[in-house]
């Protein structure tokens, strides 16, 4: 039996749908969930995240406003839009595009704007509030986490009492998809670059969440036949030994990589894929669904603040 996509794009679908609904319902009661992006600078890749989660807020009916300060721009400076933003009824979510120039405090920043707004999930509020167990519908976690946790959720696949691998301990995916599968009560084991024969964790794993940034780092090998794999990584690939590597049989993926000279690929070599029984495929899986869960993270802020 082929093994099962997990498709981040229909799954994403449903998860708007779902939001705009919620949108329609707040606004009966008085009120329009309200998201502020800030982002520093020109960077060409944030600008184009920003312009999708803009967009999307105007399909969902979010009320949204872009704060566009120059790469120049003080943490001090920083932190009194941060404060202005806090006091705004309207602005239910503040979302502080990453990364920000290096003379610039993240922590700091992040840490300044309020846990009640936070939609990133990224105040150690948050956080603290995701490792104890809180229930879901009071926690703001972040998108991307919370977006794997949608497709295993809505893809039916079991959870409890699963073995599950992690490889990565980030504070953006690592460690909070951690917390969230022990919250489901798997059984969670976290690898990251110090782990000794990550391997031998890989293989008895039911479900593997590759986050560790490395193109095709999973290979076939050590992935248990059967288990569920959930690819988190995005990497391009521009040098056509590597491209041989991982797609050469593939036509599709060649005419796409010959036409714009790079393609992607995530942390797992494809051809690990085959032995599994579903997977998240790159593009089209986790990725698709960081934006949903940022709006839903706004809905959530709004309904929250005025509970």
């Amino acid at each position: 039996m082929s093994a099962r996509i997990l498709d981040g794009v229909a799954i994403a679908g449903e998860i708007k749908q779902e939001l705009a609904g919620k949108v329609s319902a707040a606004k009966d009661k008085g009120y329009t969930p309200g998201l502020a992006v800030v982002l520093v600078g020109d960077v060409a890749a944030s600008q184009i995240y920003v312009r999708s989660k803009i967009k999307t807020c105007g399909e969902l009916g979010i009320y949204s406003e872009l704060h566009t300060p120059p790469s120049t721009v003080t943490t001090e400076e920083l932190l009194d839009l941060v404060a202005q933003l806090n006091l705004r009824d309207e602005i239910d979510g503040i979302l502080i595009q990453l990364p920000l120039p290096d003379h610039v405090d993240t922590s700091k920043l992040l840490e300044a704007v309020d846990p009640r707004k936070d939609v990133d999930g990224f105040h150690p509020i948050n956080a603290g509030r995701l490792l104890s167990g809180a229930p879901k519908s009071e926690v703001l976690a972040p998108c991307t986490p919370a977006g794997i946790m949608e497709v295993l959720e809505r893809s039916g696949i079991p959870v409890a009492g699963q073995r599950a691998v992690v490889l990565g301990r980030s504070n953006i995916v690592g460690k909070p998809i951690a917390a969230m599968l022990i919250n489901a009560s798997a059984t969670v084991t976290v690898c990251h670059s110090k782990t000794k024969g990550i391997a031998d964790y890989t293989r008895e794993a039911d479900i593997l969440v590759a986050a560790i940034g490395r193109s095709g780092f999973v290979t076939a090998d050590m992935v248990r036949p059967g288990a569920t794999i959930i690819d988190v990584g995005i990497n391009r690939i521009t040098g056509e030994a590597e491209f041989e590597k991982f797609f050469s049989a593939d036509q599709a993926r060649r005419e796409g990589f010959l036409k714009r000279g790079s393609t992607i690929i995530g942390d797992v070599d494809p051809a690990a894929f085959a032995i599994s029984s579903a997977y998240t495929p790159v593009p089209g899986g986790v990725g698709a669904l960081t934006i949903a869960m940022l709006m839903s993270n706004t809905v959530k802020a709004a309904a929250m603040r005025r509970a």
